[in-house]
């Protein structure tokens, strides 16, 4: 190897290393925050109800034993305004029905928090504060798009697409840094003289 070409790659090596070097620095605490709560998340089922409250069981996994879903959504917004509070919306956010366990969760706009309803009796089974939601919301930037009022997760979009360009970059930078030291002596070793 000539030492125009060793020259060229040397410099190449230097601006990935400083790539690297300058991309972690500026987005350290992002890649923290997003490592942490990814963590949480992988853990949220096995944290004894910690994060996210074990699913309960209802009486019957069998539709045609279950109420009506305008009579259950009453229930589980009655109950919102009972047992959890008065001055929040009992808007609901979405419903996530367990048909093998024969419950629905109802997931309400404001507060993070969830209601499990036995689909048979209507009866609250569970009443949670759902963690893992507000953990997601930090995971993926979506709380910023709440906090600031934007309404299509425009800082979502911008967050997500950063931090998913910066571990590209770290994954090709970090590779280049690994394989062109190895290249490098490769080479070198190549062009040396045997000696006799």
């Amino acid at each position: 190897m000539d030492a125009l070409v060793r020259k060229r790659r040397a410099a190449v090596l230097r601006i990935f290393r400083k790539i690297h070097r300058l991309t972690g620095a500026f987005l350290f605490a992002f890649f923290f925050l997003t490592a942490v709560t990814g963590l949480l998340l992988g853990w949220k089922k096995h944290t004894g109800g910690l994060i996210l409250a074990d699913t309960a069981r209802g009486k019957s996994a069998k539709p045609e034993d279950w109420l009506p879903m305008t009579t259950l959504r009453d229930n589980a917004q009655n109950a919102f305004r009972n047992q959890i509070s008065q001055e929040l919306s009992p808007g609901i956010d979405r419903i996530d029905l367990r048909p093998d366990r024969g419950i629905a969760k109802f997931i309400f706009v404001e507060g993070y928090w969830g209601i499990q309803l036995d689909l048979t009796t209507g009866e609250p089974l569970s009443i949670e504060r759902r963690r893992s939601d507000f953990i997601e919301n930090v995971h993926d930037g979506v709380i910023l798009d709440n906090l600031l009022g934007t309404k299509s997760e425009q800082i979502k979009l911008v967050y997500t697409s950063v931090l998913g360009l910066a571990l590209l970059t770290f994954t090709i930078t970090g590779f280049w840094l690994w394989l062109g030291p190895k290249q490098f002596k490769r080479s070198n070793r190549i062009e040396r003289p045997v000696k006799v």
